[in-house]
């Protein structure tokens, strides 16, 4: 399945820009296993390593990590810098899953 494919998705999807460089992004891990363990299939979370797609990040203007953008049926919904609190994600989450 094609990126675009997969952020024009019914169920919402969460991209995570990260970097293995990076400690915020190291610190958000856990966080987005927690927020998939208690969302299920309420949510899609991809990860993408900026160093690896390079011209993902730019198409997206990503300017630090890590940088969480939230689609559902290929439109942005929200969109933050830094680290997210799990139960911050999950309410953001379930706001656009209506």
């Amino acid at each position: 399945m094609k990126f675009q494919e997969i952020i024009q998705s019914e169920t919402p999807v969460l991209l995570d820009f990260s970097a293995t460089w990076c400690g915020p992004c190291q610190t958000l891990a856990p966080i987005l296993h927690e927020v998939k363990a208690k969302l299920g299939e309420g949510v899609k979370i991809l990860k993408i390593d900026i160093d690896k797609n390079p011209q993902v990040a730019s198409q997206y203007q990503i300017q630090s990590v890590p940088t969480l953008i939230l689609y559902r049926k290929g439109q942005q919904l929200w969109r933050q810098s830094g680290v997210v609190p799990g139960h911050v994600l999950i309410d953001k989450i379930k706001s656009f899953s209506l």
